[in-house]
């Protein structure tokens, strides 16, 4: 098992920037892909961004692509969401996600789930 807590979120003007954060603990020994999904009201939750387990391979849905930047600290057991240029649209709470092994790409790929954290943009 693992638990992941985010944090980072907030209230931004459009064009404005955010960094979320998700922090892992429990069983972080094991290898998990990591990724960020988000859900607006009344719409499914979507797939934002993930990453590998080194780190080394990253993916983004293209509504974010060039925009938003996923890292993550394997020392620090730390998910990183950098958002920036962000726009009335990417409004919604955003999730942590942990899949063994393999980077999350989808809802039901996720093996773990945060609590969420609220973004709001206005225009």
């Amino acid at each position: 098992q693992v638990q992941l807590v985010e944090s980072g979120g907030g209230l931004v003007q459009a064009g404005g920037s955010l960094r979320l954060f998700c922090v892992a603990s429990g069983r972080t020994a094991s290898p998990y892909g990591m990724g960020w999904f988000r859900q607006a009201p009344g719409k499914e939750r979507e797939f934002v961004a993930a990453i590998s387990r080194s780190g080394s391979g990253t993916y983004y849905t293209d509504s974010v692509k060039g925009r938003f930047t996923i890292s993550r600290d394997n020392a620090k057991n730390t998910l990183y969401l950098q958002m920036m240029s962000l726009r009335p649209e990417d409004t919604a709470v955003y999730y942590c996600a942990a899949r063994n092994f393999i980077a999350p790409i989808s809802a039901n790929e996720v093996d773990y789930w945060g609590q969420g954290t609220q973004v709001t943009v206005s225009s």
